[in-house]
C-alpha cells in the first residue's frame, strides 16, 4: 500500500484524510491496517514520529458503526493526561464527518463529576489513563462489558511506571471476547510479559528495531562528574541561543527537575513539567513551549511521552536514563519529518554502566566531547551522589558486594568487628515498642486462631 487510495475506507474518513494533507501511510500504518481491520490481536512496535496513533484509528474508525447506545465499544488506554488529550484530538481530526463521540478522562485538575455527566451523554470512545478509568468502572457509570476493542498505547512506558496493576483490575471488568491492540516505540521485557498472558496469537509488526539511532540525528555524549558540573555545563551550552533555539532536556526524576529548574531559571524562558505538576500547569507549558515564549522544556520521561513537539533542534539528557530503549525514544524527539536533529548525553562514572547497556543496543558508540575550559568542575554533591554509611547499604548491595568476585577478600574474624546478632526485623521492632507490632490486627488475629 503505497497511498491511503489504496486502503479500503470510507468515504469520509477518506475526505478527512484529504484535507488534513496525508498522502502516504507510514510503514507501521501500512503493516497494522489490515491486521486491526480484520479482527486480529495486534502488537505494533515502532519509534517515536512514526504514525502510531494514527495507524490504530484509522481501521478502527473504519470498522466503527453508528450506534446510539450508551455505553463505549472502544477503549484506548494511555499513560499520561496529555497523551490522553493528544489521542482525544487526533480522532476528532479524523471524524468531523462521522457520527463518532470520543471522551478523554483522566486525573488531577479535571473534575471527575463533569467526566461522570459525559459519559451519561454516551460515547463510543473512551480515552484513558488507567487509574481515573478504573475509578470510573468502578462508579458504575462506565461499564465495560461492551467493549469490542482494548487499545494499549505507549505499553512499555504503562508497565515501566508501575500501571501493571491497575490494568489487571480493568481487564477484569472487561468482555473475555474483544480485540487486544498494543503499540509501543520498544520493546521491553514487561511487553513480552503482557503479550504473552493476554492476547490470542497476535500479529506481531516491527518496523524499526528500537535501538537503531536515527541517521538524522547528530549524537554526543559528556562525561561530567556530578550533578552541578552538569547543570554548569547545560549553562554554558544554552548560551547559544541559535544553536539551541528549541531544547528538551530529560531529566531522570521529578525533585532532579525541580532542582534544576531552579538552578536555571534566571530568565523566564524555562518551563518545567512533570507528573506533580498540575494540569494546567503542565498544559501551559507545553503551550509556551510550543509557541516559542518558553526555549527550553525540562520534563521526565514518562510525562514526555505525551508531547508531540515539531522543530525540536536539541535533545539533552541530563542523566543517562535506566532503560537504554528510553534513551531512543528520547532522541527521536528531534530529527522529526526528517529535519536535522541532535542529541547530548550526560554521563557520571556511576552511569558508565547505563550508557554502555545503550551503545550496545544500538551497536553504535557515541562520541565523547571535552568539557569546554570556561565550565566550572563543581566538588558538591546532592544526596543521591553521597556515599552512604554502612548501615544504610541494602540487602541487595551487601550480596552484590560479597559476590564481586575473586578481588573481594573476607576479613578474618580477629580482623573484622565484633560480631552482632542478626536480628529479624520484627524482633527489632518489638525490642524498640516493648510490645507486639500487630497487637489489635484482626487479620493476624484471625490467621493465629486458624493455626489453634
Amino acid at each position: 500500500m503505497n497511498t491511503f487510495e489504496d486502503f479500503n475506507i470510507k468515504k469520509q474518513l477518506r475526505k478527512a484524510i484529504d484535507e488534513l494533507g496525508f498522502e502516504k501511510p507510514t510503514p507501521i500504518q501500512q503493516a497494522s491496517y489490515s491486521p486491526i481491520l480484520g479482527g486480529f490481536d495486534f502488537v505494533g512496535i515502532a519509534q517515536t514520529g512514526t504514525g502510531k496513533t494514527i495507524a490504530y484509528l484509522l481501521p478502527i474508525l473504519q470498522d466503527l458503526k453508528f450506534s446510539d447506545q450508551l455505553q463505549p465499544r472502544v477503549l484506548i488506554l494511555a499513560p499520561t493526561r496529555e497523551l490522553v488529550i493528544q489521542i482525544v484530538e487526533q480522532v476528532e481530526i479524523l471524524t468531523p464527518y462521522l457520527s463518532v463521540r470520543v471522551l478523554g478522562v483522566y486525573g488531577g485538575s479535571n473534575n471527575i463529576i463533569g467526566q461522570k455527566q459525559a459519559l451519561t451523554q454516551g460515547v463510543d470512545v473512551i480515552v484513558g489513563t488507567p487509574r481515573r478509568l478504573y475509578d470510573l468502572a468502578l462508579s458504575n457509570l462506565l461499564r465495560l462489558k461492551s467493549i469490542k476493542k482494548l487499545v494499549i498505547d505507549e505499553v512499555d512506558i504503562m508497565l515501566d511506571f508501575g500501571y501493571k496493576t491497575q490494568l489487571k483490575n480493568i481487564f477484569e471488568h472487561l468482555p473475555a471476547k474483544r480485540q487486544n491492540i498494543l503499540f509501543s516505540a520498544t520493546m521491553t521485557s514487561y511487553v513480552d510479559e503482557l503479550t504473552d498472558g493476554f492476547l490470542i496469537n497476535p500479529v506481531k509488526k516491527t518496523i524499526s528495531i528500537s535501538g537503531t539511532p536515527l541517521d538524522n540525528i547528530s549524537q554526543e555524549c559528556y562525561a561530567v562528574p556530578n550533578f552541578y558540573t552538569k547543570a554548569n555545563l547545560l549553562k554554558h551550552l544554552l548560551e547559544d541561543k541559535i544553536e539551541f533555539s528549541k531544547v528538551l532536556i530529560f531529566v531522570g526524576t521529578k525533585v532532579h527537575a525541580d532542582s534544576l529548574f531552579e538552578i536555571l531559571n534566571s530568565e523566564s524562558e524555562i518551563s518545567v513539567i512533570h507528573s506533580s505538576k498540575e494540569q494546567n500547569h503542565r498544559t501551559k507549558s507545553i503551550e509556551k513551549f510550543v509557541d516559542g515564549t518558553s526555549r527550553i522544556l525540562i520534563a521526565t520521561d514518562v510525562i514526555a511521552r505525551g508531547i508531540d513537539i515539531e522543530k525540536i533542534t536539541a535533545v539533552i539528557s541530563f542523566n543517562t536514563p535506566l532503560y537504554p530503549e528510553n534513551y531512543i525514544h528520547r532522541i527521536g524527539r528531534s530529527g522529526r519529518a526528517k529535519q536535522q536533529g541532535r542529541s547530548i548525553l550526560f554521563y557520571t562514572e556511576k552511569e558508565m554502566v547505563l550508557k554502555e547497556a545503550i551503545e550496545g543496543l544500538m551497536n553504535y558508540t557515541i562520541p565523547i566531547s571535552n568539557i569546554p575550559e570556561e565550565v566550572e568542575i563543581s566538588h558538591q554533591l546532592i544526596d543521591d551522589e553521597k556515599d552512604k554509611p554502612i548501615d544504610e547499604i541494602n540487602i541487595s548491595d551487601k550480596k552484590s558486594m560479597t559476590e564481586s568476585g575473586a578481588s573481594f577478600h573476607k576479613k578474618s574474624a580477629k580482623n573484622s568487628k565484633a560480631k552482632t546478632e542478626k536480628k529479624s526485623y520484627n524482633k527489632t521492632l518489638k525490642e524498640k515498642f516493648k510490645k507486639p507490632i500487630r497487637r489489635g490486627d484482626k487479620i493476624q488475629n484471625m490467621k493465629k486462631k486458624k493455626k489453634k
